[in-house]
C-alpha cells in the first residue's frame, strides 16, 4: 500500500467509528510511525508503506478507533507553543486552557503597585514579561504541568510552583519541566489544593475538575480516558472549585489574583461565592467560542 492508500483506508475506518477529524488523525498516526512530520506525508503519497511499518500503525489505528485519545497515542501534546509529554497520568490539556494562561499573563504584566485592573484593555503590557518580576504564582491542580510551565516560560522573572493531588500527575509534570529545561525554576508538590503551602501568592491559577457526576454519560470516549480525579468535581461539579475559593484568601497576597477555568453554567454561582468571601474585581470571561469559561477575582 502507498502512503495515500493507507491514509484513505485509515480515514474511512475512523469515520465508521465516529472519530472526529478522521483524516487529521490518520495523518498524525502515520507520520508518527514513519518518523515524519505530518506535512511531509504530502510529498510522499506514492511511497510504499512496508509491512514492518504497517504492523504498529494497525495497532494505533485500532486503539484510536476504540476512543483512546490521539495525544496518548502520540505521547505528546502541543500547548502554548511548546510540546509536552501527555499520557494517562493526567488530563489531556484542552485548547481553552491556553486562553486561561494568556489571561494570567496579561494580569501579571505589571508589578502590584503599577498593575491596572485585569479587565482594563487600554493599558499596554511590557511584551518581555518584566512586569511579573518577583511575583509568586501557584498552579493548583497542575496535572501535566502545562499551565505552570507555560507561565514560567512566558514570565521568566516570576516564581512559579504547581501542586496536584495525584502523585502520577506530579511525576509527569516534573518530567515535562525537565524536558523544557525548567526543572530548576518550577517545582511541583503533591497535595490537596493549598495545604502544602504556608506562603502567600500573587497569583493562584487553577483548572480544577468541574464536571458533575451525573454528566458522565454525556462525555466522549476520549474524555473518559482522562483520570476521573481530574474530571469530576462532585455532584454539582464545582465543589472542588468552591473549596479553593474558601481557602485562597489565606494564601493570596494583598490584591492577589485568583484565576479559574470553570464549567459551563457555573460562573454565576461561583461569582456569588466569591462575593460572599469578600473578593473584589470579580469578572467572568468568555472563551473564544463565546461561552463563559473563566472567572477572575482579586482579594484584599
Amino acid at each position: 500500500m502507498t502512503v495515500l492508500e493507507v491514509l484513505t483506508a485509515s480515514t474511512d475506518y475512523f469515520k465508521k467509528r465516529n472519530v472526529e477529524n478522521a483524516r487529521l488523525n490518520a495523518e498524525h498516526l502515520l507520520a508518527q510511525v514513519l518518523g515524519r512530520k505530518r506535512i511531509e506525508l504530502y510529498l510522499e503519497f506514492d511511497r510504499a508503506v512496508t509491512e514492518t511499518e504497517l504492523a504498529p500503525l494497525r495497532d494505533l489505528v485500532r486503539r484510536r478507533g476504540e476512543g483512546e485519545p490521539l495525544q496518548h497515542l502520540l505521547g505528546t501534546v502541543e500547548f502554548c507553543g511548546h510540546v509536552f509529554l501527555c499520557d494517562k497520568r493526567a488530563m489531556v490539556p484542552r485548547p481553552e486552557t491556553e486562553e486561561l494562561v494568556q489571561l494570567v499573563i496579561d494580569a501579571c504584566a505589571f508589578q502590584p503597585t503599577e498593575r491596572a485592573n485585569f479587565g482594563d484593555s487600554k493599558v499596554a503590557a511590557p511584551k518581555d514579561g518584566s512586569g511579573a518580576a518577583n511575583l509568586n504564582i501557584l498552579d493548583v491542580g497542575a496535572g501535566s504541568g502545562v499551565i505552570a510551565l507555560s507561565l514560567a516560560s512566558k514570565l521568566p522573572q516570576a516564581h512559579v510552583q504547581g501542586v496536584d493531588i495525584s502523585s502520577d500527575a506530579v511525576a509527569l509534570a516534573r518530567e515535562n519541566a525537565s524536558r523544557l529545561g525548567l526543572a530548576e525554576r518550577v517545582t511541583f508538590a503533591q497535595g490537596d489544593l493549598l495545604e502544602p503551602f504556608p506562603e502567600r501568592f500573587d497569583v493562584i491559577v487553577a483548572n480544577l475538575p468541574y464536571i458533575a457526576m451525573h454528566e458522565r454519560p454525556q462525555l466522549s470516549r476520549e474524555v473518559l480516558h482522562d483520570p476521573e480525579i481530574s474530571l469530576f468535581g462532585g455532584e454539582q461539579g464545582d465543589e472542588v472549585i468552591q473549596k479553593l475559593i474558601g481557602q485562597a484568601p489565606e494564601r493570596l497576597a494583598p490584591g492577589g489574583l485568583l484565576a479559574l477555568e470553570v464549567g459551563l453554567g457555573q460562573s454565576d454561582r461561583l461569582l456569588e461565592a466569591l462575593s460572599q468571601k469578600k473578593y473584589k474585581d470579580m469578572e467572568a470571561k468568555n472563551d473564544y467560542s463565546g461561552r463563559p469559561r473563566f472567572v477572575l477575582a482579586r482579594y484584599g
